[in-house]
């Protein structure tokens, strides 16, 4: 009767790790297909625009928007789209990247958003203008810090035996869900 105990509880703890493992599995497959039906939906969400009036002042129950300098609010729709869709792609490549240089992506990140924020704001006479002024300092941060990544990765190659895909694997990051990712840069 006292071997019988041992045997169940050893039963319990596998099928508990195959429930922990199928949770995982479960909920990564989960997140993938929100991620896939996100990327798939991108032609519908760019096309929303056509919904949009095309009219100066666009009057919804949420809000009022009153295109200043577009003249038609169909039309600034559409620009914002321009730019939001793109920002969206590269921020889902961002947060799912698990390669060395995915910080480089932060450049085109935030070239997106100071566009979208100067679409918004009514600066748009300006917006592709001086946005490299304001990109400058995280490019400064981003574009040596890849380098120096490379160097490293380089400098192991051949001071060492491994592989290139045995340094990428080194050097890649591999975060706890989209949360972790995002705690890891704040």
């Amino acid at each position: 009767m006292d071997k019988l105990k041992p045997k169940s509880k050893k039963r319990r703890e596998n099928l508990s790790k195959t429930h922990n493992s199928k949770t995982k599995l479960s909920s990564s497959a989960i997140f993938g297909s929100i991620i896939g039906v996100i990327i798939a939906s991108t032609p519908i969400l760019f096309s929303l625009h056509e919904s949009v009036p095309a009219e100066k002042v666009w009057d919804t129950f949420l809000f009022t928007y009153d295109s200043v300098f577009w003249e038609d609010a169909q039309y600034a729709m559409w620009v914002i789209t321009g730019k939001v869709i793109p920002l969206l792609l590269l921020s889902i490549w961002f947060f799912t990247n698990r390669h060395w240089w995915y910080h480089a992506l932060l450049v085109p990140i935030v070239m997106y958003i100071f566009q979208i924020f100067g679409t918004i704001n009514g600066d748009t006479k300006n917006v592709d203008e001086f946005q490299l002024l304001y990109m400058l300092p995280i490019m400064a941060l981003v574009i040596p810090s890849i380098y120096l990544i490379r160097a490293k990765m380089f400098n192991k190659i051949n001071n060492a035996d491994k592989t290139m895909q045995e340094l990428e694997d080194e050097f890649t990051m591999k975060p706890k869900g989209v949360w972790g990712t995002i705690k890891q840069y704040f």
